[in-house]
C-alpha cells in the first residue's frame, strides 16, 4: 500500500476531529455568553434524551417559569421578570445544552463508522475511546456546576464553573493535539533543540493555567470591580491580597486576589513568549521561528483585549471576545509546540 493511501484515513480522521474540536471551541464560547447574560441556572433539570426539546405550549413554558421562580437566583436577582425576560435567559442555555447534545453525535457516529471500516489502528483507538468518555463526564460536570446554584447561591460555585471549563479545555487540547499528530507531514524542516520544544510545551502549559486563573476571576465577576490598569488601588500592588485563612483561598475566592494573579501570569506569560521568541529566532529554524511569531502576536493581542474587557467593564461582547481568544491563543501555543516535536525526535 503506497503512503498516500496509508496516510489518507489519518486525515480524514484528522478532519473529523478539528471539525468537532471547532464545536467545542463554540461550546465554551457559547457557554461563556450563557455565564455573561447569567442564564446557566434557567434551566433547573437535566433531562438529557427529553430536554432536547424545549417547551412547546404555553403551558409548558409557564412550568419551567414555575421552577425557576423557586430557586434563589429568582428570588434575590431576577423577581418580577416576565415570562419573556425569562425566554430570553432560558434559550442561552439551551442551545448551550444541544450543542453539547451535537457534539456527543458528531463525535460518536463518525467514530463508530472509522471503527467499522477499520481506518482507526491499534495506537489510535485507545486515544478515541478516552476522549468519548471524557465528552460524557463534561456533561455530568456541566449538571454538577448548575446544581451548585439552585439551592443556596444565586449563581454557580466558581470551583465547579472552572473544573467545567478545565476539562473542556482538555477535550479540546487532546483532539487538537492528535488531530496535528495525524495531519502533520512525516518530514520537518530540521530539528530544533529539546530545551526549545519544552519550552513551547511549558507556554501551553502556562496559558491553560491562565484560562483556568480568568475562570476563577469570572465566577467571582472580579473583572467587575478595579477597572483600571496597570494600577489596582493606585498601585501596581495593592494592600489586602491574600487576606483570606488560609492564604490560598483568597487565590480562588476573594475578588482582589484572584484578578492580581490574573495579571501578574498574563506578564508572566508576556515575558516568557518574548524570551522563547528569541530563542526560536536564535535556533535558525524558519519552522520555530514563524510559530513563536504567531504565539507572540496572539499573546500581545489578548493581553490587550483582556485589558480593554477590564477598562469597559465586561461589556458581553468583549467579554465573549476574551475567552475565544484565550482558546484561539492555546490553539497557537499546541500548534507550534507540535511542530517543534518532529517524528524523527
Amino acid at each position: 500500500m503506497s503512503r498516500t493511501q496509508t496516510m489518507t484515513p489519518r486525515r480524514q480522521i484528522a478532519l473529523w476531529l478539528f471539525a468537532v474540536a471547532g464545536l467545542i471551541f463554540l461550546m465554551v464560547l457559547v457557554g461563556g455568553l450563557t455565564r455573561l447574560t447569567e442564564s446557566g441556572l434557567s434551566i433547573t433539570e437535566w433531562k438529557p434524551v427529553s430536554g432536547t426539546l424545549p417547551p412547546l405550549s404555553e403551558e409548558a413554558w409557564a412550568e419551567a417559569f414555575q421552577r425557576y421562580q423557586q430557586i434563589p437566583q429568582y428570588e434575590l436577582v431576577n423577581k418580577g421578570m416576565s415570562l419573556g425576560e425569562f425566554k430570553q435567559i432560558f434559550w442561552w442555555e439551551w442551545a448551550h445544552r444541544l450543542l453539547g447534545r451535537l457534539i456527543g453525535f458528531a463525535f460518536f457516529i463518525p467514530f463508530v463508522f472509522f471503527i467499522v471500516t477499520k481506518r482507526v489502528d491499534r495506537q489510535l483507538a485507545p486515544h478515541l475511546a478516552v476522549m468519548f468518555l471524557l465528552g460524557g463526564a463534561q456533561g455530568a460536570l456541566g449538571w454538577w456546576m448548575v446544581k451548585s446554584g439552585l439551592s443556596e447561591r444565586i449563581d454557580v460555585s466558581q470551583y465547579r464553573l472552572v473544573a467545567h471549563l478545565g476539562l473542556a479545555t482538555i477535550i479540546y487540547v487532546y483532539m487538537v493535539w492528535v488531530a496535528l499528530g495525524l495531519w502533520r507531514p512525516a518530514k520537518m524542516e530540521g530539528l530544533v533543540s529539546r530545551r526549545l520544544w519544552l519550552s513551547a510545551i511549558g507556554l501551553s502549559v502556562l496559558v491553560y493555567t491562565q484560562m483556568l486563573m480568568g475562570g476563577f476571576v469570572a465566577g467571582l465577576k472580579a473583572g467587575h470591580i478595579y477597572n483600571s490598569w496597570p494600577l489596582m488601588e493606585g498601585a501596581l500592588v495593592p494592600d489586602g491580597l491574600f487576606a483570606m485563612h488560609p492564604a490560598w483561598r483568597s487565590l480562588f475566592e476573594d475578588m482582589l486576589t484572584a484578578q492580581f494573579m490574573h495579571r501578574c501570569i498574563a506578564y508572566t506569560l508576556a515575558v516568557l513568549v518574548a524570551w522563547h521568541l528569541v530563542a526560536c529566532g536564535r535556533s535558525g529554524s524558519s519552522l520555530a521561528r514563524q510559530g513563536a511569531s504567531w504565539l507572540a502576536g496572539g499573546v500581545a493581542a489578548q493581553i490587550a483585549l483582556g485589558i480593554w474587557t477590564l477598562l469597559w467593564v465586561v461589556p458581553i461582547p468583549l467579554g465573549a471576545a476574551h475567552q475565544a481568544g484565550a482558546l484561539i491563543v492555546l490553539t497557537l501555543s499546541l500548534w507550534h509546540a507540535q511542530r517543534l516535536s518532529a517524528p524523527a525526535r
